[in-house]
């Protein structure tokens, strides 16, 4: 197991929700309002990034808490469990704080604790959403396997906006300082490129072996906006500051790239098959990189209504699979019905209203 001794405190409609004895398997069940996806969202800020909504810090406080709220969980891995946590103080609502073992923490390193990835029935068109949503998951898919990833993606993001504000701003910027921050975005850049082109590659790898049924079988590759060489970013950066400046921003770069999905043996684009076929691709996606992800840190899937349209064949073995992934698995539902075929006995609470009943 991964997560444990739960605590949600003013967070969505949860005043003060505990979550403890989890298991391998884990069932949120309730009706439609109960708060059953807000834990999930709530899970999911244990790991860098906005979560699985990608919410403003002020939406998610509970009314009435004047815009703080706070999550906690022990961190089972090894002897002894870490107790990890995100909060927001009332008096400093825009300002997400994350602690491990009581000291401060940058978000970034989440990921070196946990990997955690999730589905959502927003998620079902992804392949027909933006690039910089698909991007968002390629982005997610290479956290789960490399915690650097994060620290990178920051170095890069944060170069980019100072690149993009000079772009933007009335007097040329000092060609030295475009330099030196051109430098940065490039090293960080490439190695961002490098990461995404080996998880799509091993993700391809592992899903081609796979038996065609139950599940589409998903093709992928990265759409490259720019080469994954820091030397050739750069030049492209240093030749492209006229361009760049007069669209106020920086056109090509790493933070253009795209994840391209085909149906295999057919070669449809993801983005015309139905949905019920792109719903099946990205659930192969995902046990696809639950199976690279196991073992160098622990990981939780975050799976909302994920069974709801599945006939019980396929239920069976996405259920098997899961298990063997070695992965906390956390799944919502109106009904306990849906989840009988799973392998292993789970932990199910009742939720209504914001509270979660243990039951038996």
């Amino acid at each position: 197991m991964s997560l444990d001794r739960i605590r949600l405190a003013d967070f969505r409609n949860h005043v003060a929700t505990r979550l403890e004895g989890t298991a391998r398997f884990n069932l949120l069940i309730g009706p439609n309002g109960a708060g059953k996806t807000n834990v999930l969202e709530a899970l999911s800020l244990l790991a860098p990034g906005r979560g699985l909504r990608r919410a403003q810090l002020g939406d998610m406080a509970r009314e009435g808490a004047h815009g703080g709220f706070a999550i906690g969980a022990d961190l089972i891995s090894g002897i002894s469990p870490v107790r990890i946590g995100t909060a927001v103080r009332p008096d400093a609502p825009g300002r997400r704080q994350v602690q491990a073992s009581g000291a401060p923490l940058p978000a970034a390193r989440l990921a070196e604790w946990l990997s955690m990835s999730w589905l959502t029935p927003a998620m079902d068109r992804l392949f027909a959403d933006s690039a910089s949503a698909r991007r968002r998951f390629l982005d997610r898919m290479v956290l789960g396997i490399d915690p650097g990833h994060a620290a990178n993606s920051a170095i890069y993001d944060k170069a980019l906006r100072e690149r993009n504000r000079l772009m933007g701003a009335d007097e040329r910027p000092d060609p030295r300082w475009l330099d030196a921050l051109e430098r940065e975005m490039a090293d960080a850049g490439a190695k961002i490129a490098k990461a995404r082109a080996e998880t799509v590659a091993a993700l391809d790898a592992h899903i081609a072996a796979l038996p065609d049924a139950p599940f589409a079988r998903p093709k992928l590759a990265v759409d490259p906006a720019a080469p994954a060489d820091a030397e050739a970013l750069a030049e492209i950066w240093r030749k492209g500051r006229g361009a760049d400046r007069g669209a106020g921003r920086t056109l090509v770069g790493p933070h253009r790239d795209d994840l391209a999905v085909v149906m295999a043996g057919s070669g449809r684009a993801a983005a015309e098959c139905s949905t019920g076929e792109q719903k099946a691709m990205l659930i192969a996606i995902t046990l696809a990189h639950a199976a690279l992800s196991a073992g160098a840190r622990p990981l939780v899937l975050l799976l909302d209504e994920v069974a709801a349209h599945l006939d019980p064949d396929r239920r069976a073995v996405l259920y098997e699979r899961l298990a063997a992934s070695g992965a906390q698995v956390w799944m919502t539902g109106t009904e306990t019905e849906p989840f009988a075929s799973l392998p292993e006995r789970p932990a199910v609470w009742h939720l209504s209203g914001g509270a979660a009943e243990r039951l038996p």
